[in-house]
């Protein structure tokens, strides 16, 4: 039986590895069959349903601040685009995300979330610039390509429970070395907005081999949070 998965509220991250500020992203979201994403899906973790269906998200944004604790920031490394492609799974230690892909225009922090997280980053040119309402995210790899425009609306006050399943996110899942293994990560419940979308173009869902068609099912935007991301732990 494939369970309902329940986000919850974060962990505190007393001991952060890293400390950043996602700022100005934007979540796309499609309905899948539950089982054709379980099966993309490592031994130990289970696709993650609401109301009978799995989700793929698809989240540009920009991230600022990049830091270690005690560090101060560095302009050429500590701010630069960045694009998941992301479903949502049950896990040993609770619920989280797991990562199709990740698209960053940073080389260095690319290679260094490899290596440390064993997350499947790739360098890409990305940019995103925002004019009044409207957010425009570009993006470019090896076998990769999006451009994506939203209309950002009205302050979203009560997310419903859908919304809160789709966003509330505070664990990631990653398999570096091939063993099963997790990272908290703490920020406030985001400030989210309606959105609408303008434009969209990408082939990221086909290049990691998922269903590539159709515009998505829900749409939202955020202005963004301050993050904390723990170390990386056994599951």
């Amino acid at each position: 039986m494939v369970p309902i998965d329940r986000p919850g509220r974060p962990e505190a991250v007393r001991l952060p590895v890293m400390l950043q500020k996602w700022c100005a992203i934007s979540f796309l979201h499609w309905r899948e069959e539950p089982a054709a994403l379980q099966a993309r899906l490592p031994a130990g973790l289970e696709i993650g349903t609401f109301d009978g269906s799995a989700w793929v998200g698809l989240t540009p944004f920009h991230l600022r601040g990049l830091r270690l604790p005690f560090t101060p920031t560095v302009p050429w490394l500590s701010q630069f685009p960045e694009m998941n492609l992301r479903t949502y799974v049950l896990g040993p230690a609770g619920p989280g995300i797991w990562f199709f892909s990740l698209d960053a225009a940073s080389l260095l922090a690319v290679f260094g979330a490899r290596l440390t997280y064993g997350l499947p980053y790739h360098w890409a040119s990305m940019q995103v610039q925002i004019a009044g309402a409207r957010v425009d995210y570009r993006s470019v790899r090896r076998g990769s390509r999006a451009s994506i425009a939203v209309q950002v609306g009205a302050p979203l006050p009560e997310p419903d429970a859908l919304t809160t399943f789709l966003t509330e996110r505070y664990r990631l899942y990653s398999r570096p070395r091939r063993r099963l293994a997790f990272a908290n990560v703490e920020h406030r419940p985001w400030p989210l907005c309606i959105a609408k979308l303008v434009h969209l173009e990408e082939t990221v869902r086909r290049a990691a081999g998922l269903p590539g068609h159709g515009p998505p099912a829900l749409v939202h935007y955020s202005p963004g949070v301050r993050v904390r991301v723990g170390r990386l732990q056994r599951a």
